[in-house]
């Protein structure tokens, strides 16, 4: 993945995708921390990646693509080591 930042967070809320992020951490926060989201946005801002890490390994990983327009064209969870793939129209609804 090229061109991204990187970002911390404690939480996510509500259920739509792509997930909101809750309370922003900084870098040196996370040695004191168990879990922790890892976020990733891409050159234009938007977030290409949430990796929740639990005790040092991951418990659950969200990658997203999207339409030119912006809109979410694509989300990739993997969760317990199975995978689902969930894909969206150029309007951000479930294709």
């Amino acid at each position: 993945m090229t061109n991204t930042t990187e970002s911390y967070f404690l939480s996510y809320s509500g259920v739509r995708l792509p997930l909101k992020l809750t309370s922003p951490i900084e870098a040196e926060e996370l040695d004191n921390r168990n879990t922790y989201i890892v976020a990733r946005h891409d050159d234009k801002g938007r977030l290409v990646r949430v990796t929740r890490m639990v005790y040092g390994d991951t418990e659950l990983e969200h990658n997203y693509q999207y339409h030119d327009n912006g809109a979410l064209r694509q989300a990739e969870i993997t969760m317990g080591g199975e995978t689902r793939v969930l894909a969206f129209d150029e309007a951000g609804k479930p294709a």
